[in-house]
């Protein structure tokens, strides 16, 4: 058995490692266009903020340690057609242009950063942050003493994230967003506007309800034209959001609304020899109990697992998920899971919820921070489906109960029982998740 991979992310890594590990009759091909693998491209903030010490940090393999395992690895390859007929993939870097055979191929292709078509998107200090080099890119530009007034383009995570470490870096930083808020896709307004005073009061300037109409310059990006106003900026940081890189297969698989492939329970796509994984795929949602598209490198990771285990023989369907996922800004912390009351109302359901805020422990205790909890229940079934979290404190654990919850379809009044410790240290007798609960209509 043959199978090729394209794309040596988190996604196409998962996939590659459960394969090896099957026994040496599998062969593994692995391609991608980019020169490095296993990217943690989440911790670019990190490092542009100068929250850890080296990139290097950011990498979790190499390709040498998977062409130990017996994996055949082949990078700075652009994959030029698929021929799905004849199960042939055409290949070609700076050296030659080949073809790859295959038995079974699994499509891990990713996703692509959104470009605004706006006149001057052409201009350079315009960049996009998703690989390595895109990275390495914005910190070279940031040892530049004319670089000093920064552009971030969207106020989703990876827009909040490069904003705090820009900030944190010295640069006058703007943060713009249609949205009148930030994390709008996360959070309702009563926990993203937490956020959103977390970032202005450590200094980063936020312009909700703005969307960049054009970029000037001569040949560096020199100003961002929005629909309100003109600012002059040296650096710009694209972050709008990402759409499924589906270019490979678009004409030939069954797709998605938004372009992603659609797959079954066991990551194949329409056609019985092609899986798709990662960000190019749909995946089930338990809030929604329906089909979604959800980019996260957790889910990449499951899929990959799940199509390989399938491909090696062994049968294994995803259970589902939930979008959990969190966010750490200037000390505040933030966890949801599942759906938002607006995300809810564009889908359809017909949900209600319930507040809590308290503070984490006894106020006896020296360490204390106060805790906000959302948890939104759809009102007929009174099933739990979605769940928000802030706090100074990090309280992101509690989010897995949560995501667990939605998963088995746990009511909001079965949490009102929950068999919850109690210990000073930890929490009060009352703990919030009950309190919250019990609140419920």
């Amino acid at each position: 058995m043959k199978t090729v991979i394209i794309g040596t992310n988190h996604a196409g890594i998962a996939a590659a490692n459960v394969l090896l590990s099957q026994g040496c009759d599998h062969e593994v091909v692995m391609i991608d266009k980019n020169s490095n693998i296993s990217y943690l491209g989440a911790g670019t903030a990190l490092l542009v903020g100068r929250m850890i010490d080296s990139h290097e940090e950011l990498f979790y393999t190499n390709k040498e340690e998977f062409e130990k395992k017996g994996a055949r690895i082949s990078l700075e390859t652009e994959v030029e057609m698929i021929d799905f007929c004849n199960k042939k993939v055409y290949c070609k870097n700076q050296k030659e242009t080949y073809c790859e055979t295959y038995d079974k191929l699994i499509l891990a292709t990713g996703s692509r950063p959104v470009s605004p078509n706006v006149p001057g998107n052409d201009l350079k200090n315009i960049h996009f942050l998703k690989t390595f080099q895109d990275g390495q890119a914005i910190e070279a530009l940031l040892e530049q003493p004319n670089i000093k007034n920064v552009a971030v383009i969207g106020a989703g995570y990876i827009g909040v994230e490069i904003a705090e470490g820009l900030q944190r870096r010295g640069m006058n930083v703007h943060l713009f967003d249609g949205e009148q808020g930030a994390l709008c896709s996360y959070y309702d307004p009563e926990f993203s506007t937490e956020m959103d005073r977390t970032l202005a009061e450590n200094g980063v300037k936020l312009h909700f309800g703005e969307i960049a109409t054009a970029y000037k310059g001569r040949e560096a990006v020199e100003a961002i034209v929005t629909n309100k106003r003109e600012y002059p900026v040296d650096l710009v940081v694209n972050a709008i959001g990402f759409l499924p890189n589906n270019t490979l297969g678009q004409n030939h698989l069954e797709t998605f609304r938004n372009g992603a492939y659609f797959v079954d329970a066991t990551q194949q796509t329409s056609d019985p020899d092609v899986y798709a994984i990662g960000d190019c795929a749909t995946i089930y949602s338990n809030a929604l109990q329906k089909e979604t598209y959800i980019a996260l490198a957790t889910n990449a990771v499951r899929s990959g697992i799940v199509a390989a285990h399938n491909i090696a023989g062994i049968k294994l369907n995803a259970i589902g998920v939930q979008g959990s996922n969190g966010i750490s800004i200037f000390g505040l912390h933030m966890v949801s899971t599942g759906v938002t009351l607006k995300a809810a109302e564009k889908f359809g359901m017909d949900v209600s919820y319930t507040d809590y805020e308290d503070y984490q422990k006894p106020t006896f205790m020296k360490e204390n921070e106060k805790v906000k909890i959302r948890i939104v229940y759809e009102k007929a079934t009174r099933r739990v489906v979605g769940a928000q979290i802030s706090s100074k404190m990090d309280v992101s654990m509690a989010i897995h109960m949560f995501s667990l919850a939605i998963q088995k379809q746990v009511t909001i009044d079965e949490l009102k029982l929950l068999d919850i410790f109690f210990l000073p240290h930890f929490n009060q007798p009352y703990n919030y998740i009950t309190m919250a609960a019990m609140s419920a209509e």
